[in-house]
């Protein structure tokens, strides 16, 4: 199997001159974020007061002709990352030769999962103790708020309802029918269950009665690549048309009145970003600060305006595998599985959401119930889907596990699509790392 092609310049054709895949993106989101708060300024009316017709004619042009257009292109990563998560699963799990070298890099990718995903959540948690954001906010806001949110929180808190017990949970993760895991972005850990299985099967069979299936998946493989990488010339639109869509409709009045809450939020997702993991990538991967960022910017822009790891995941492995030299196996292993379950920057985030709200509702938590929101925040950085605003609805048990009432949901919902953008970055990026942490490992020679 060859190296898959990069979605900047498809395989087999001649890169052209002039302006990268990167800066175009970065320009789509500048044009998009710019146009989309000029307009909120402009026309976008104060939190609880009647909309005007400016702004409803801003409404009704960002949710019937922008947004299809980012929903287009969400759906075209989207339509790539099923056969791309199973063929690189499979090709990666076979191709490791044994069960016992399958089972020694399984379990170094779970400690590398569960440590990382555990740092952030403390880290969270520790931000909002020495902030205090929820202080900030008066009873009034908390009103004003939730009588602008409250619809959406009900549904989400109805979401959250239909979440089963955590064992029951884990049943789940083994899907009864392969064909319908495959067919929704939110259960694919299902899917990924199976992919495991099959290659581990395929393992302790002789190779001549695999090698038809492993010619078939690896040129579906090449196949998807080189659709992503027609996919990925639209990102500059698709990028455009989603940050216009959220930041025209947030609202300045909804970012001042938890404008604490977004501080703390980003500013903790930023500093484990930028700190934290360029401090992975340097001690686990060899790699400077320099050569790092150089190497994963269409990986962070993809992931900001994705606001998914699942939409995101076909991007890692290519950065993974084309920039830094990870082997395709290894990184065909790591990114599915952290793509579903490694998300440091949903913990971080719910270690803050949490603290956050208990800190309004005038829930003084002690040093066990925060201890408790820590693991809770891991298990549900496990659990959630890779898709926007996946971990909210987990989000909601949480938060009744510690007292607080799920309808304070509303409190952050107006500012959670930003949130959620930001937070996608630290998730990939820590899958990114520890593919190449463990290619190291296996005595692998990477481009630093």
């Amino acid at each position: 199997m060859e190296s898959p092609a990069d979605p900047g310049h498809p395989e087999g054709d001649t890169p052209k001159r002039g302006m990268s895949l990167p800066t175009k993106i970065l320009i789509g989101l500048a044009v998009g974020a710019a146009a989309g708060v000029t307009l909120n300024l402009m026309h976008g009316p104060a939190l609880g007061a009647e909309k005007t017709a400016a702004f409803e004619s801003v409404e009704w042009w960002a949710n019937q002709v922008i947004k299809p257009f980012g929903d287009l292109f969400l759906r075209l990563l989207f339509m790539v990352v099923v056969p791309i998560v199973f063929c690189s699963l499979y090709l990666g799990v076979s191709g490791l030769g044994s069960v016992q070298k399958i089972g020694s890099l399984g379990s170094r990718t779970l400690t590398w999962f569960l440590g990382t995903t555990f740092v952030a959540g403390l880290l969270g948690i520790t931000l909002v103790r020495l902030i205090e954001p929820g202080g900030s906010v008066s009873p009034e806001t908390v009103e004003r708020i939730k009588a602008q949110y409250g619809t959406v929180t009900q549904a989400k808190i109805e979401q959250s309802e239909a979440v089963k017990g955590w064992l029951q949970m884990v049943v789940d993760f083994v899907p009864t029918n392969v064909v319908g895991a495959a067919g929704d972005n939110k259960s694919i850990l299902g899917l990924i269950i199976f992919a495991l299985i099959l290659g581990a099967a395929a393992t302790r069979l002789p190779a001549h009665k695999t090698r038809v299936l492993k010619d078939l998946l690896e040129g579906l493989y090449e196949l998807c690549i080189k659709v992503l990488s027609w996919v990925m010339e639209l990102a500059p639109i698709g990028v455009a048309c989603l940050i216009f869509h959220a930041t025209a409709l947030l609202g300045i009045d909804v970012m001042k009145l938890v404008g604490w809450y977004f501080v703390t939020a980003m500013g903790g997702l930023i500093f484990y970003q930028f700190v934290v993991i360029t401090a992975y990538a340097r001690i686990f991967a060899g790699l400077s600060p320099r050569r790092f960022y150089r190497g994963i910017r269409t990986l962070m822009v993809t992931a900001f305006s994705t606001s998914s790891s699942n939409a995101t995941m076909p991007t890692t492995i290519r950065t993974a595998v084309d920039e830094f030299g990870a082997p395709k196996e290894i990184a065909g292993f790591v990114m599915p599985l952290g793509a579903t379950m490694n998300m440091n920057g949903t913990a971080l985030f719910e270690g803050v959401s949490v603290l956050f709200l208990a800190q309004v509702y005038g829930a003084d938590l002690d040093i066990s119930q925060q201890a408790m929101v820590v693991g809770f925040s891991v298990l549900i950085a496990i659990g959630a889907a890779g898709v926007p605003g996946g971990s909210i609805p987990l989000l909601a048990i949480v938060l009744m596990q510690v007292g607080v009432p799920p309808e304070f949901l509303a409190l952050i919902l107006g500012v959670d699509r930003l949130v959620d953008m930001t937070r996608t970055m630290p998730n990939v990026c820590s899958d990114l790392v520890c593919s190449l942490w463990l290619s190291r490992r296996e005595g692998h020679q990477l481009k630093v």
